[in-house]
């Protein structure tokens, strides 16, 4: 029998968006890597190369038996369409936190915007205080507050802060539910807010290349970087998905008021309207010490990045991915 010494990761949320990426860049890099999933079987169509074990997050003896002999512990799990984060989100963070302890293992935790109010923008840093106008944004902030609390005992935790995000995958990301439809040619683009404000995004592949690459740094206990991402306005990303789908594209204006009348019977549009707020005005991040860490931070150029965004989100069909080409 063949013995590994390979790090062993536990990724909680593999089948998402970030942790999908996360854990396809920790076995690149070598890593072993474990997912839990209520339905491993199904989950392992979508992952094949994970090593899949059933458990429920919600449940704290799970996720410590699921990370038995890890060096991290990824924390990628979200409530799909937003739905029920009051709920959920503490005490599935609270069994990965009671994991972190059981096993020593590092937690390593994607942060948001939501965490901040308007009198942060524009440029968020990381001594920026967080004073959320959105429950999502209040949630989150506990979140952190928990996580920190636990470093203060001991557990080792990696905050990395990301813009609005998007990748390869549909998920609770403004590209795959507001800007294009997921599993349909891009014919036109609706646009959230002023197309001259500036707004930062976070491609997952490079966020998870920046999770790996802090990983091989020396690390404190409590550690919190934030990625700049695309630093790009609403007019450069139609004209990048332009050059990527190889068609002019009309821009219609995100509907807030529909979204608002809707919002009273769809959980998911209700939350997506409290973000309204981020599109006002410009949203940027500052990767000051991130930099300083690593010497650069991963950057796939942003047609790259969002073509291959678009072919995972089945947006870009044969002729579409010639064109491209």
């Amino acid at each position: 029998m063949t013995v590994s010494h390979k790090p062993l990761a536990l990724v909680l949320g593999a089948t998402g968006g970030i942790g999908g990426a996360v854990a396809e860049r920790l076995l690149a890099e070598g890593w072993n890597v474990r997912a839990m999933n209520r339905d491993p079987d199904k989950a392992r169509t979508v992952q094949p190369a994970l090593d899949w074990i059933k458990g429920d997050a919600m449940v704290a003896a799970e996720v410590v038996a699921a990370a038995q002999g890890t060096s991290i512990i990824f924390h990628g799990v979200n409530p799909p369409g937003y739905k029920n984060w009051e709920g959920l989100q503490m005490p599935m963070l609270a069994s990965t936190v009671a994991a972190a302890r059981a096993t020593g293992a590092r937690i390593l935790f994607p942060g948001t915007v939501y965490n901040y109010g308007p009198d942060a923008f524009p440029l968020i840093t990381e001594a920026s205080a967080q004073t959320p106008i959105t429950r999502k944004g209040a949630v989150r902030v506990k979140m952190e507050a928990a996580l920190r609390a636990a470093s203060d005992e001991g557990v080792r935790v990696l905050i990395l802060r990301l813009g609005d995000f998007f990748g390869p995958k549909p998920g609770n990301n403004w590209l795959s539910q507001g800007l294009v439809k997921p599993g349909q040619p891009v014919r036109a683009v609706t646009y959230p807010g002023a197309m001259e404000i500036p707004h930062a995004w976070a491609y997952l592949p490079d966020a998870a290349e920046t999770f790996v690459r802090l990983l091989d740094t020396e690390l404190a206990n409590f550690e919190h970087f934030a990625m700049q991402g695309q630093q790009i306005n609403g007019h450069e990303l139609v004209a990048a998905l332009e050059q990527v789908t190889g068609r002019k594209l009309p821009v219609r204006k995100l509907p807030w008021m529909a979204l608002a009348a809707i919002s009273p019977f769809n959980e998911t549009m209700r939350e997506m309207l409290e973000m309204r707020y981020l599109w006002d005005r410009p949203v940027l991040m500052d990767n000051t010490r991130l930099v300083k860490k690593l010497g650069a931070e991963p950057l796939t150029p942003l047609a790259d990045a969002l073509y291959k965004a678009l072919v995972g989100l089945g947006c870009l069909n044969e002729d579409a991915v010639r064109n491209a080409a």
